[in-house]
């Protein structure tokens, strides 16, 4: 392991078919009137509603309630959000969703009370809560695994009129205090959010792994729990009410992008930065941008660490590497990775989203470059691997 880190996570996680009775009592330490955030009704239809407002009942809250958020949050929302929380004064935020639902009600949070434009203070210019500042504190019941929010400070956010889409990872005072796990939960998610949930966490752990040249206990890490997603999925897209893989699926989300396996590493998210950029022009559902721009992005950047991608091949992968190069057993390893996309169902080419060659050069423009992983890219390397993911 190299580097010197820090470490600390205070979300306090209730796991298991039965977590949902740990939700009262978790929501007791905080204030009485509660914001209650979802999106468009699932919940209501799949009993996760119903247990919720028990829980609240029990714990004498009131609730103030706001629907309606959209799998890619935008900033229009957020401001709707920030003026009911302000209107009402909310003590608590509870976000009843998936990753969009809790990245939403972050912004929230931070933006209700803040002075001023926070869509450009704390997404564009990437500025940090002021110490003093006044935070609504939130938790989370998650209904689809994937993006880790649940335990995380990231937050992102598209701005439709800019043809932006931006994250923002905030430090541990905006948090959830607490997010109730239940994989039942997850059992009426159609397939295809189901497999986005899939890829999106499986890169949240490749981002993180293609990064550093050291041995490092983070790598171990990540290669399990990359393992342990493809051998769940598997089942979980044939048998989605296979309790086993569904509970390993949402427990592996939530490791994979819970800063734990970040430790130690520069990490890369480009592949992310990527997806985001196209995201903001297609709208599409961001665990498929991730899987429809893949191919291109690892194949070209894997011969700056071939190493590290013929080790990808062997242990996530079990591919022999007797008698292979590391160049042609990285390659193999790439051939891997997209044979399990094709299988799960996630999307391999951006025009299979809605991307089209006209809008290239605008995705290549809203594109934020990073130099943070094996290759910073110039700009024309990004409309390339764009234009390779068509």
């Amino acid at each position: 392991m190299l580097g010197n880190f820090k470490y600390s996570n205070p979300t306090t996680l209730y796991f298991g078919d039965k977590a949902q009775s740990h939700l009262a009592e978790a929501l007791r330490p905080f204030g009485k009137k509660v914001m209650l955030i979802y999106g468009g009704g699932s919940i209501k239809r799949n009993g996760v509603y119903d247990d919720v407002m028990a829980a609240l009942k029990e714990a004498d809250k009131e609730v103030v309630e706001l629907s309606g958020v959209m799998p890619n949050p935008t900033v229009v929302k957020m401001e709707e959000g920030a003026q009911l929380a302000r209107r009402h004064n909310v003590d608590f935020i509870l976000a009843v969703g998936g990753g969009s639902t809790i990245d939403y009600a972050k912004a929230v949070s931070v933006a209700t009370w803040y002075d001023g434009d926070a869509w450009q203070h704390f997404w564009v210019e990437q500025a940090n809560p002021a110490p003093d500042a006044r935070i609504i504190p939130l938790g989370a019941v998650l209904t689809m695994a994937g993006t880790g929010s649940e335990m995380n400070g990231g937050s992102v956010i598209t701005n439709h009129a800019a043809n932006l889409k931006i994250g923002k990872v905030f430090g541990t005072e905006v948090m959830p205090k607490f997010a109730v796990l239940n994989p039942r939960y997850t059992f009426s998610l159609p397939h295809r959010q189901l497999v986005a949930g899939i890829y999106d966490m499986f890169n949240h752990i490749m981002e993180q792994y293609f990064s550093g040249h050291d041995d490092s206990t983070s790598d171990y890490l990540a290669e399990g729990l990359m393992r342990s997603i493809v051998a769940s999925s598997l089942v979980a897209v044939k048998d989605p009410a296979n309790y086993e893989a569904r509970s390993n699926l949402m427990w592996a989300a939530t490791w994979a992008l819970n800063t734990l396996i970040s430790q130690g590493k520069r990490e890369d998210w480009m592949v992310h930065m990527l997806g985001h950029a196209i995201g903001a022009y297609t709208d599409a559902t961001h665990g498929m941008t991730l899987s429809a721009v893949s191919e291109a992005y690892y194949r070209y950047v894997m011969q700056f660490c071939p190493a590290k991608f013929a080790r990808f091949a062997k242990v996530v992968w079990d591919i022999p590497a007797e008698g292979k190069s590391e160049e042609q057993l990285a390659s193999e390893g790439i051939d891997a990775l997209m044979d399990w996309i094709r299988t799960i169902g996630a999307a391999t080419r951006i025009s299979q989203i809605g991307a089209t060659p006209e809008m290239i050069e605008g995705i290549a423009d809203a594109t934020i470059i990073l130099d943070s992983g094996y290759k910073k890219l110039t700009r024309a390397e990004v409309v390339d691997i764009l234009r390779n993911s068509l």
